[in-house]
């Protein structure tokens, strides 16, 4: 069955007609978002609150992005907000760990199998750059339309930590979540690639199946593609970022978890604090 579908869609990726010249190139635009739930103890926080707080965790993950690319690289940038979303005020603030500025962006070259990311964590910049991990996709036989495209299904599995949400009150005998061994789970992800734009690309991460790659769930984050321009009159530039603390993914990561720890004792209530004086979330991104 594996076999019939890639034949299908490398037919149909090869009957599309003026979409493989040299300078093949576009912009497609896409939707995020995450679903929020976190159940808390009634006692600590009462239901206008913990609305309030899911509704701001939820726009922290509304966003939309831009995918410029070519056949061989492409860029992933958030588009410019004109205002960032409020994440905190009065007894409680919410922090998102790894969640960067919308100055980030990510570059990849599929050709060469490496990437440059540049990211704001906390006011420094960092640029990560490492080889593309291969992921192994299972091609499927479902299809669907998105938009004008017909899209095929592919899937694959990972292992990932399970969600860390952290609550912070003024129980300083809590144990809290990020002082234990992260536990992990298996993930399967779904994506929807169109032949029809016969590039090995997609949003974010997400890459290396015969065709953009135009929505993606992977646990509760959705990517959705809301629109594509092919071969656009003002030529897309596709430059590389070159500034920022040079890092590899690693190294970066233990940077994040040494910045965690630290969030963590700067929101870990202090002796003297009274009953719902402060409140605080981490969430580890």
């Amino acid at each position: 069955m594996t076999t019939i579908i890639r034949t299908l869609v490398v037919a149909i990726a090869l009957s599309v007609t003026g979409l493989h010249a040299q300078d093949f190139q576009g912009v497609a635009t896409y939707k995020t978002h995450r679903d929020i739930d976190i159940k808390m103890d009634s006692t600590q926080v009462n239901d206008e609150m913990h609305a309030k707080m899911v509704e701001m965790m939820k726009k922290q993950f509304q966003k939309t992005y831009h995918l410029d690319f070519n056949r061989e690289a492409s860029t992933y940038k958030q588009e410019e907000e004109l205002s960032k979303p409020q994440v905190g005020g009065g007894d409680f603030q919410i922090v998102v760990m790894g969640n960067g500025g919308g100055d980030d962006v990510l570059y990849k070259n599929t050709k060469e199998n490496r990437y440059a990311e540049l990211r704001d964590t906390f006011g420094k910049l960092f640029l990560i750059k490492d080889e593309i991990e291969p992921i192994e996709w299972k091609l499927e036989s479902e299809t669907k339309f998105i938009g004008e495209y017909q899209c095929f299904k592919a899937t694959y599995t990972k292992m990932v930590e399970k969600p860390r949400v952290v609550v912070s009150t003024d129980d300083e005998e809590k144990e809290s979540d990020l002082d234990k061994e992260p536990e992990m789970e298996e993930r399967t992800v779904t994506a929807w690639y169109a032949p029809q734009i016969p590039i090995n690309n997609g949003p974010d991460n997400y890459q290396g199946l015969p065709g953009l790659i135009l929505e993606v769930h992977d646990g509760k984050l959705t990517i959705i593609c809301s629109k594509i321009v092919l071969n656009p009159e003002e030529k897309v530039e596709i430059a590389e970022p070159t500034k920022g603390k040079e890092v590899s993914q690693e190294e970066y990561e233990k940077i994040m978890e040494k910045k965690a720890k630290e969030m963590q004792e700067r929101y870990r209530p202090r002796k003297g604090q009274r009953d719902g004086e402060s409140f605080s979330i981490t969430i580890g991104g």
